[in-house]
């Protein structure tokens, strides 16, 4: 592999989604986006949920992941999530059906949970809005 380029390997609990070259990752951090360069300083970091890009020359691979951790070493970038998904197969239904769910969940983790799940269907819904 070229020292001028990445290889981005997306790992989730039942299979690698992705191990592939790439010019330019963009990270959803748990506190905002981390644009990954080759030759970049090593990095353990903690993913929160949101659009993954993958930029090879013209081209760029859209993913949804769902947090994990991500480990940047030796112009490898390491994701591992609970969730990947490319944006072409997010099923706005789905997504839509969480939004429209009512918790009866009085207590404050429950309405807690509640709210995160529904901002991650937002993002899920924009993205595959994104992407057709």
């Amino acid at each position: 592999m070229a020292e001028s380029s990445l290889k981005c390997v997306v790992v989730t609990p039942e299979k690698a989604v992705l191990d592939e070259a790439a010019d330019f990752v963009v990270l959803p951090m748990y506190d905002g986006e981390l644009g990954v360069a080759p030759n970049r300083q090593p990095l353990i970091g903690r993913l929160g949920f949101g659009e993954l890009r993958i930029t090879q020359g013209n081209q760029t691979k859209h993913y949804y992941v769902d947090g994990g951790f991500v480990q940047i070493r030796g112009n490898v970038v390491t994701v591992l999530t609970s969730k990947a998904i490319d944006i072409k197969d997010i099923k706005i239904a789905d997504a839509q059906a969480v939004l429209a769910a009512t918790n009866l969940e009085t207590t404050p983790e429950g309405l807690e949970s509640q709210a995160k799940a529904q901002q991650r269907a937002r993002v899920q819904i924009r993205l595959a809005q994104k992407a057709s």
